[in-house]
C-alpha cells in the first residue's frame, strides 16, 4: 500500500506540488520512503530475532523431554513447529568445548548459540535435520535423516570438547528418540568398562561371572568357551566336545543360571567372553 502510494504521488508531482516546489516535494517523498523503510526494516529484525528466541526455547524443550523420556503428545506439535519431519532418528551426546577459538574460557551462554549455529548449517549442508540442547557440560545432538548412528556421531565430532562422543540406537522418528537418548547403566557396561582398563568393572567379571563359571566345573566353562569360539552353533559345539546337542543345551542353561547371562544372547555372550578372558588372565597372574 505504502509503495503505491508512493508511486502515484511521484507520477502526480507535476500536478501536486505548487509551480516551482516539484523537486521539494520529490525529496520529501523520498525522505518519507526512506522513513518507511528503515521502520519496516525493524519492525521485521524484531519479529525475527523474538521468532528466533521462541524457536530456540522451543529446541531446548524438545531436547530436555526427550532426554527426561517425556514422550507427551504435545512433543508431536512443538518438533511441528519447529518443521522436523526426518527420520529414522539418533541421538549423538558429548563434552562441550570449555575454550572458545581465542582459547578463553566460555561461560554457560557465550559462545554456546554460534556453536548450535554452526552445527545447524552442518547438518542443512548434510540434508539432516538437527535439534541441539546444552545439558550442563554435555551437548546433546537430535539427528534426522541420517541412518548410521556412527556416521552421525563422526560428521560432528570435531564440534565437542574433550572426551568420548556417544551415538545412541536407531529410532523410526523423534516421537521414540528417548529410547535413543536413554543413557547405560554402569553396569550395562562392563566389559567395555574392564576392556578400558576399569579395575572395578575387570572385579565385577571376575567375582560374578568366571568364578561361578570355574564353580560349576571345567565342562561347564569349556562348553561355554566352545560354543562361542564356533559361533554360537549348538550342533558344532556338540560335536567338537564329542557329547549330544542336548547336553550343550543343558550346560548352557545352566551358564545362564549361575551367571544370569544368556550365552545366545549377542550382548551376554560378548559379556561372558570378556569374562572368561579376564579370569583366565587373572589366574596365570
Amino acid at each position: 500500500m505504502v509503495r503505491v502510494i508512493i508511486d502515484a504521488v511521484e507520477a502526480q508531482v507535476g500536478e501536486l506540488a505548487a509551480p516551482g516546489n516539484e523537486a521539494e516535494l520529490r525529496e520529501a517523498v523520498l525522505t518519507y520512503a526512506r522513513e518507511i523503510a528503515f521502520s519496516a526494516a525493524l519492525v521485521y529484525a524484531r519479529t525475527a530475532e523474538a521468532r528466533g528466541a521462541w524457536d530456540a526455547r522451543l529446541e531446548a524443550l524438545v531436547v530436555d523431554s526427550l532426554v527426561r523420556g517425556e514422550t507427551e503428545d504435545s512433543l508431536h506439535s512443538w518438533a511441528s513447529a519447529l518443521n522436523w519431519s526426518s527420520s529414522p532418528v539418533t541421538v549423538v551426546v558429548g563434552t562441550i568445548g570449555d575454550e572458545d577459538g581465542d582459547g578463553e574460557h566460555m561461560s554457560a551462554t557465550a559462545g554456546v548459540a554460534p556453536l548450535i549455529e554452526e552445527l545447524r548449517a552442518q547438518a542443512r549442508r548434510a540434508r539432516l535435520d538437527l535439534l541441539a540442547g546444552v545439558h550442563g557440560s554435555r551437548l546433546i545432538l537430535v539427528v534426522g535423516g541420517c541412518d548410521d548412528p556412527i556416521a552421525a556421531a563422526e560428521r560432528f565430532a570435531g564440534r565437542f570438547g574433550p572426551g568420548p562422543v556417544i551415538a545412541g540406537p536407531l529410532v523410526r522418528d523423534l516421537r521414540t528418540a528417548s529410547v535413543s537418548a536413554r543413557p547405560a547403566g554402569a553396569d550395562d557396561l562392563l566389559p567395555e568398562r574392564a576392556l578400558d582398563g576399569d579395575p572395578d568393572a575387570r572385579a565385577a567379571l571376575i567375582s560374578d561371572v568366571y568364578e561361578p563359571l570355574l564353580g560349576g566345573g571345567h565342562a561347564l566353562l569349556d562348553t561355554l568357551t566352545t560354543y562361542l569360539e564356533q559361533g554360537s552353533s549348538l550342533e558344532a559345539t556338540a560335536r567338537m566336545l564329542f557329547v549330544h546337542p542336548n547336553t550343550v543345551r543343558y550346560r548352557l542353561r545352566r551358564v545362564a543360571e549361575l551367571t544370569e547371562y544368556t550365552p545366545a544372547a549377542g550382548r551376554d555372550g560378548f559379556t561372558l567372553w570378556v569374562a572368561v578372558a579376564l579370569g583366565r588372565l587373572a589366574a596365570q597372574h
